[in-house]
């Protein structure tokens, strides 16, 4: 798990990494940050940056996130015009450097998604746009999460790990968040008695060497809000990011992944 503290003017979201680093996709008259990481090394052309579904096909589901095209436009009734900026990710997409990085929505994008799922109602528009930076910023999180998973893998093969697809799935309890909930029934000073608010479901890929192809691998990801923070108030999120049990190798790689540091700390190791 991680834990991440938010802001609601991202600018001064708490981060493990520079935001001073921060590029944006797109010339915008807003200066405030939406990415907390490094951007510096990824490029990408702007042909490249269109959405491969058509954007009048409100029908069609792009296989890549399993959502239809996301429209720019203002949406009836609207009072705000919120900004059509997209920015970059951190996440390289596809399987090679040609199909560059995700993109976040835009802030009037999110705001069409989230009426187009009956959620966005009852939202003031003026604060779409920090919703969008702590999306962005909590995604960031969860990938550098998937990194630190990948570690191992990526110093075999000298290939960073690359994200081919993603589904959101908030009304999906995964099988970790469902026994948590039960446990906290019977130890509810111990574990959580709320549900996470999303979940997706990431498909990874995993370098088996160079021109050798690529391994997928599932990552379950659940997103959970946290009591503020009580010295800065400000929001707090849990992330619980790890690979799914669709393998032995995931398995053994989850087991590793928590055993290991309670093996070190019996033998007498001390944390660096």
């Amino acid at each position: 798990m991680g834990w991440f503290w938010a802001d609601n003017n991202s600018k001064d979201a708490k981060c493990p990494v520079d935001h001073s680093k921060f590029k944006k996709s797109t010339t915008s008259s807003s200066g405030a940050a939406a990415c907390p990481v490094d951007h510096g090394k990824f490029t990408k052309d702007t042909e490249k940056a269109v959405c491969p579904v058509k954007p009048n096909d409100d029908n069609i589901l792009n296989p890549l996130n399993n959502m239809p095209a996301l429209s720019n436009d203002m949406a009836p009734g609207q009072k705000i015009k919120l900004s059509t900026d997209r920015v970059y990710s951190s996440i390289p997409k596809g399987e090679n450097n040609e199909e560059g990085v995700w993109e976040y929505p835009s802030p009037q994008q999110m705001l069409n998604a989230m009426l187009r799922k009956g959620k966005g109602q009852g939202i003031p528009e003026d604060a779409v746009e920090s919703m969008v930076e702590i999306h962005n910023f909590l995604n960031e999180g969860a990938w550098q999460q998937i990194l630190e998973w990948e570690s191992k893998y990526t110093k075999e093969t000298k290939i960073e790990p690359r994200l081919e697809k993603f589904t959101g799935r908030p009304n999906d309890l995964s099988p970790r968040a469902s026994m948590y909930l039960y446990l906290s029934k019977i130890f509810p000073e111990t574990f959580n008695s709320q549900p996470p608010f999303d979940r997706h479901d990431w498909t990874v890929l995993r370098s088996k060497g160079r021109n050798n192809g690529w391994d997928k691998i599932r990552y379950v990801i659940d997103y959970y809000s946290a009591p503020d923070d009580e010295e800065t108030g400000m929001p707090s999120f849990v992330l619980d990011t790890r690979p799914a049990f669709d393998n032995v190798g995931n398995a053994y790689d989850r087991f590793v992944h928590w055993s290991g540091p309670l093996y070190r700390k019996a033998m007498g190791d001390k944390e660096t």
